[in-house]
């Protein structure tokens, strides 16, 4: 489990589907067993609590985005509204999952890096989009047929971060860097 202040008020979890298995839970637990993701969210908001300092008290709306193979990314708000009981904590959960392959780079050279490390895997499509002064790259379905879905994760997780982006969001407000065949190209003109 890894976590992020983002500011004053607001915090993420990434938890990945080995940490549910750690804590004896499955992807469908998510959907189907309500005692089990009430333990776990308490469970997780008190460690975030402990480790960022965030003092947990009145409403909490939290954000839980389902990422394909990846695992859930949750977005924690604490409302400034004031609570008459402060040992009242009532959270308001928002759950989205997504069937979308998409990851986050910071800079175009992890892009490349990553395209340089997965030559050898038969990886070459993707696509590559700029938005809100970040590096986006995006997987089909066709992209990643015939391999192993996890192992592709597990190499793209070394150089970026799994992405609560919609592809509908890249498309419309983004800029398309590389249409298809991202790998392919990126390798062409940069690693050879």
């Amino acid at each position: 489990m890894r976590l992020e202040r983002l500011s004053s008020n607001q915090f993420k979890i990434f938890l990945t589907f080995d940490d549910l298995i750690e804590r004896g839970l499955t992807k469908d637990d998510l959907w189907h067993d309500l005692p089990a993701m009430q333990a776990l969210f308490h469970d997780m908001m008190f460690e975030a609590s402990d480790e960022l300092g965030f003092e947990l008290e009145g409403v909490l709306l939290v954000q839980v985005h389902v990422l394909q193979a990846q695992g859930m990314l949750i977005v924690v708000t604490q409302n400034d509204t004031e609570e008459e009981d402060d040992e009242y904590l009532e959270m308001k959960v928002t759950l989205d999952e997504s069937n979308e392959l998409i990851f986050l780079f910071e800079s175009f050279e992890d892009i490349i890096q990553l395209s340089k490390s997965v030559i050898d895997t038969e990886i070459t499509g993707g696509s590559v989009f700029y938005y809100d002064n970040r590096y986006y790259m995006m997987f089909t379905d066709q992209d990643v047929e015939h391999k192993n879905k996890e192992n592709v994760i597990a190499l793209l997780s070394e150089y970026a971060s799994p992405s609560v982006v919609t592809s509908y969001r890249l498309i419309e407000y983004g800029k398309v860097l590389l249409n298809s065949n991202a790998i392919a190209q990126i390798n062409t003109y940069f690693n050879e």
